[in-house]
């Protein structure tokens, strides 16, 4: 009797421990977004705020070129040692007035220090003489002063024809234009598709859950087309037109991927990449993509995509210094911590200019140290 009583007391004791266990659990709650801890790690840090070299940003957009004071914008771009800007929006929402007012301004104020692209338009691709027209106006648009070509990512991805379906990027009424580009000497910076986690199971097991939860309108649906049938059409792109020059914008989503990436690299020479957007998955992996980008050192370029000019600051540290376990700025990017690449000083040249120099024409090369 006194044994089951010792037991019986015991027990009320364990449940009792157990349930404030459980209270003092639940009031520790909190949401994922809002766990932020401080490091306490304690380790040499060398931030910075501007480039080491001269550098070319071959993905930017700067939708109101034709009226803004580009003098604030050079200031921005001076302090981060930015010596040249890629304005890839140069016809805006599809406008050879905006583009021709673009290049006003430019020419007119800072004549060397920003290239512009030219876009097109698919929405009327299904009108007799689409192919002939567009690729006149590429033509038009490199007399007037434009030096490349923007393909966005809704391209492929969302645009529709006549008669609602999808229009793939590859699809042979555009292949006047890939070799109009080709026959002109200016390079094709196509962006196609999103990461491939937009397409998955949004669930506790995918690493973008948090960016589609703060951006539901980036997850993709089953009816869409898949990511890899996307780039499959991308890709077939780059086969069919080997004398024209493409750089494959976020590194062709395959940063998280660098081994299939190296194999692209191999089979499509006309194939170059920017690191824009996607830097959080190379400071993750610094060792090999070290060695992806030491690799390929004369096909990587440089670009950030969105224009925050702080932002640029971690770029340059991971690509620069060796540093160690340091924050990204957007968590919904990159939960995880940043490394260096450390890379050197030859490579950091190709890639921060020299390549972009090698294939976009009419960039000053004076701007540059050699």
């Amino acid at each position: 009797m006194k044994k089951t009583i010792i037991t019986s007391l015991t027990l009320l004791v364990f449940m009792d421990v157990s349930a404030q266990r459980r209270e003092v659990d639940e009031s520790l709650k909190m949401d994922f977004e809002e766990y932020d801890p401080v490091s306490t790690l304690v380790v040499p840090e060398h931030p910075m705020t501007k480039a080491s070299f001269p550098f070319i940003d071959v993905h930017n957009h700067q939708f109101r070129m034709p009226e803004m004071d580009l003098k604030e914008l050079i200031t921005e771009m001076d302090k981060l040692n930015m010596a040249v800007m890629i304005n890839l929006s140069g016809r805006g929402r599809n406008s050879s007035d905006h583009l021709q007012k673009s290049l006003d301004n430019v020419m007119k104020n800072y004549p060397n220090r920003f290239i512009v692209f030219t876009n097109i338009d698919l929405s009327t691709i299904d009108e007799a003489g689409w192919s002939e027209k567009t690729a006149k106006q590429i033509e038009d648009d490199y007399k007037m002063g434009a030096r490349g070509l923007k393909i966005y990512k809704s391209q492929g991805m969302d645009n529709k024809d006549s008669n609602g379906d999808r229009i793939p990027i590859d699809d042979s009424r555009i292949d006047p234009v890939w070799a109009r580009c080709g026959e002109l000497g200016i390079p094709v910076l196509i962006h196609s598709a999103d990461p491939a986690p937009f397409w998955d199971e949004m669930n506790a097991s995918n690493e973008r859950w948090l960016e589609l939860k703060l951006r539901s309108g980036r997850k993709r649906d089953s009816d869409d087309a898949s990511w890899e049938q996307i780039m499959s059409e991308q890709h077939h792109i780059f086969e069919k037109h080997p004398g024209t020059k493409f750089i494959n914008a976020h590194l062709g989503w395959y940063a998280n991927n660098l081994g299939k990436l190296a194999e692209l690299m191999e089979k499509y020479p006309n194939m170059y990449a920017e690191i824009g957007a996607v830097i959080a998955e190379l400071g993750r992996q610094p060792k090999f993509a070290n060695e992806f980008i030491t690799k390929y050192q004369d096909r990587i370029m440089f670009g950030k995509d969105s224009w925050v000019p702080e932002e640029y600051h971690t770029y340059f540290r991971i690509l620069e210094t060796g540093d160690e376990y340091f924050p990204y700025y957007k968590k919904y990017h990159a939960f995880w911590r940043m490394y260096g690449l450390g890379l050197s000083e030859e490579v950091l040249k190709k890639l921060y200019y020299k390549n972009a120099l090698s294939i976009i024409p009419g960039i000053d090369k004076t701007l540059f140290p050699d």
